[in-house]
């Protein structure tokens, strides 16, 4: 099953909006970017976010689970929690800054 449109529109609309937070389509599912760097994948209609210590306010509150078979982990916002966790852009822009700088080629 891949991922609606109307899933990312809505991930986006939660997420502020901004020119910050992006998402590009990848294989039927969708990779969410904050300043420029991926820090979750949008799976089957649900926000896959990566585990990383920038991210551990999410430990407490998320279940983990891998967005794809063999993959590692990740946090899993449901949809109940995007309407009412108001601080989840701010963590992915930190998840972001903690992530490498791109690699030039």
């Amino acid at each position: 099953m891949s991922t609606s449109k109307e899933t990312i529109h809505f991930i986006l609309n939660k997420l502020g909006n901004t020119p910050r937070f992006s998402a590009r389509a990848m294989f039927g599912e969708y990779a969410l970017y904050a300043d420029g760097k991926v820090v979750a994948l949008v799976c089957d209609d649900l926000l896959y976010v990566k585990i990383c210590p920038a991210g551990s306010p999410l430990e407490d509150i998320c279940e983990k689970d891998p967005p794809y078979p063999k993959a590692k982990p990740h946090y899993v916002v449901s949809e109940e929690q995007l309407d009412n966790f108001d601080n989840l852009p701010s963590i992915l822009i930190v998840i972001a800054r903690s992530l490498p700088a791109k690699k030039l080629t």
